[in-house]
């Protein structure tokens, strides 16, 4: 008659796995959720205040205005320039945790001076201005990501969350 037993592979599994949900119930708490005992990047040593301008704010639209009308000129001898930004929205805000310096991602539609309306994703980071003392802006106008090896990916995608 067969015998109905596991057989020793199985039962290996078997006390294996017990010995792996025993240990796992043993850790003490603090092990288990170490991404809720992370430090917020406004309570550092040198910390962020988190104050950073909104997506609509006219100072960060004349960053991403002004610096994209320098790169067209100094890489790619293009008088083409941001006249209008409009149908602006945010995106994420903060979207990889409180322990990451604060992030404000955004979306809008810029009209170019050749007239074309192109999708713009931009990001507003703080701490990431002029030598750090100030808020920064990183911006992809879709179609225009012209480096040989796409900086910001297929469809400007590493410039948004």
């Amino acid at each position: 008659m067969p015998s109905t037993s596991p057989t020793a592979p199985v039962r290996l599994a078997a006390a294996l796995a017990a010995g792996l949900a025993l240990l796992a119930a043993l850790q003490p708490a603090h092990a288990r959720s170490a991404r809720e005992e992370i430090e917020p990047a406004e309570e550092r040593i040198f910390p962020f205040d988190a104050d950073i301008p909104g997506c609509q704010d006219p100072g960060v639209l004349e960053k991403v205005s002004d610096q994209f009308a320098e790169k067209e000129a100094k890489f790619w001898n293009s008088s083409l320039t941001i006249v209008a930004i409009d149908r602006i929205e945010r995106t994420a805000w903060r979207p990889y945790g409180l322990d990451f310096i604060p992030r404000r991602f955004c979306t809008a539609t810029a009209t170019t001076s050749d007239g074309v309306r192109r999708k713009v994703d931009y990001s507003v980071r703080e701490s990431l201005g002029i030598i750090g003392s100030t808020w920064g802006v990183e911006f992809c106008v879709h179609g225009l990501d012209r480096n040989l090896s796409y900086a910001y990916a297929t469809a400007c995608r590493m410039a948004r969350p």
